[in-house]
Parts: C-alpha cells; structure tokens; sequence
C-alpha cells in the first residue's frame, strides 16, 4: 500500500514511522509510554493483519508501557521481502533486524494468531529476550487432517501465479468480501476496522505477501521447540474462535509447561479488536505477575 494516498487516514498515523532494515523498509508504529514505563511490548500482527488491528489496544497498553508494533514484511505499509523471507524462521530473522536497527529490547511479546508463532520463534533463535510471551489465539501448531495437506500447497500455488492476487483484490472491490471474511472469523469489529481490512484487501502486493505467508507456513520444528521457551507464557483463546480454534491453546498448554491458559468467553478470533480493554487488563496483568 502506498502511504502517500493511504496513510492519513490510517489509525494513529501520527504514530508511524519507517524504518529501513534488513533490506526493507518497514512501517513501524511507536507508542513512547509514560517515562516510569518498566516495559517495552512488541506486538506482532497475523497473516493479513496490518498495524490497525492493534488500534484501540496499544494505546491502552501504551498508558503503562512502550509499545512497538510494525507492519509485518509485504504487509500494510512495509516493504516486500524475497520469497524465502515468508517462512516462519525468515519472519523471525527479518523481525530481528528491525529491532536491532530501531534499536529496542522487547521485555515482552504479544503475537495474535502467526504472530504469536512469529513471537515464539523470535525467542527460541535468541532474536529476543522477554520476560513474558503472550498469544492471543495464537496458531502454535499445525492443523491437523486434510486440510493441513492440502493448504500450504494451494496458498503455493495461488502465490506463484501473478495474477491471483490481482483477481482477488480486484473481487475486495466489493465490500461484501470483506464483511463475509470477518464474519469467518467470529468477531464483531468496529466500522473502523472493518475499513482497513477492506482497504487491504484492494491491495494486490498486501494479498500476495499474506499468500505467500500462508504457503511458506511450516510449524512442525516449531512445536518440537516450544518446550524450551523460556518467557513466562500467557495463552488467551477465544471460544468462538472460528478461524484458530480454542483447542489449538489448550493442546498448546498442555506441551508448555508452566503456560498459563485462559479462555475468553464470547470473543472470536480478532478477541484484541472486539474487546480491548479485557484483554490490555489481562496483559498488564500478566506483566504486573512477570514483575
């Protein structure tokens, strides 16, 4: 997306800046915190996602701690990366070098769906060092069945052809798409929200990275490695989750030792967009426990 035609209307543009690392130029949003902050939060969109879903929660996290949160590689504002990058060990490395160049040391992360398996990976290469890692309906394992045999090589093969991404943002025309692939999710978004993710949805680059993500998704060296996570671990699963269920949490948990699992009630995949405040509570609360 282009930042001189999409950017002043983007949540908390005044917060945004772009930052070149690792070969990218990235779009970076920074919330500073107040100067006793004792924390400084990375939060890590998932695959489709862009800075403007964590638009109501960062500020209220931002009242407490310094809060970073970057448009993932091909994503929203950010520069696209090579093919290889789109893999979770590529997502990670490419993360790294953001932060060593902003330069910030992350005392916690906060990773939604991919994002939450982008954060563990970050910790498990030794990329970063938090005290606690949070996932908010976070996709830490493989899906099980056939599906899972028959996604990555699909998302492959609509990524390889040019034109595909094209096509679909050319159908997001319609903001019935939009409207269908939220409700897909089993949230209920603010009119805010629901435009920015129509407004990613038009752009073809945005659709080919978020395919390209999909395709290069490999989780089973992720789970091999989980146990050795070393940040104290909070799972939120929402139980209307439609697109990660709550059961990948809890079978999560059960191979974390130590995690602390917690069900939210009511709340589907975007729970962060639905209900901000319970789930900043539930953060800070967290750290708080950290400290």
């Amino acid at each position: 997306m282009r930042w001189a035609r999409e950017g002043a209307a983007w949540p908390h543009a005044e917060r945004s800046v772009f930052i070149e690392a690792g070969g990218l130029r990235w779009h970076v949003q920074r919330f500073p915190g107040p100067p006793t902050a004792r924390h400084c939060i990375l939060l890590l969109h998932g695959t489709g996602a862009s800075t403007h879903s964590w638009r109501a929660l960062a500020p209220r996290l931002a009242a407490r701690a310094e809060v970073i949160a970057p448009d993932l590689p091909g994503h929203g504002f950010s520069g696209m990366p090579p093919a290889r990058s789109f893999s979770l060990p590529g997502m990670a490395e490419a993360i790294g070098a953001l932060l060593r160049a902003l330069p910030a040391q992350p005392t916690a992360v906060v990773g939604h769906s991919a994002g939450a398996a982008i954060g563990a990976r970050l910790c498990l290469s030794g990329l970063v060092s938090p005290q606690a890692l949070i996932g908010i309906n976070g996709a830490w394992l493989p899906f099980g069945g056939p599906a899972s045999r028959l996604f990555s090589p699909a998302a492959r093969l609509l990524a390889t052809r040019g034109a595909a991404p094209w096509l679909f943002a050319r159908l997001a025309r319609d903001p019935a798409l939009a409207r269908r692939l939220l409700a897909g999710t089993g949230s209920r978004i603010d009119a805010l929200g629901e435009q920015a993710y129509a407004r990613l949805l038009r752009s073809p680059d945005h659709v080919a990275a978020a395919l390209s993500m999909m395709a290069h998704w490999r989780l089973d060296d992720l789970v091999e490695a989980l146990p050795a996570l070393r940040p104290r671990l909070l799972l939120l699963a929402a139980s209307a989750d439609l697109t990660v269920p709550c059961a990948q949490s809890e079978r999560a948990a059960r191979a974390l030792p130590g995690a602390q699992l917690e069900r939210l009630a009511g709340l589907g995949h975007l729970a962060h967009e639905e209900q901000p405040d319970r789930i900043a509570e539930r953060i800070l609360a967290f750290l708080d426990a950290a400290d």
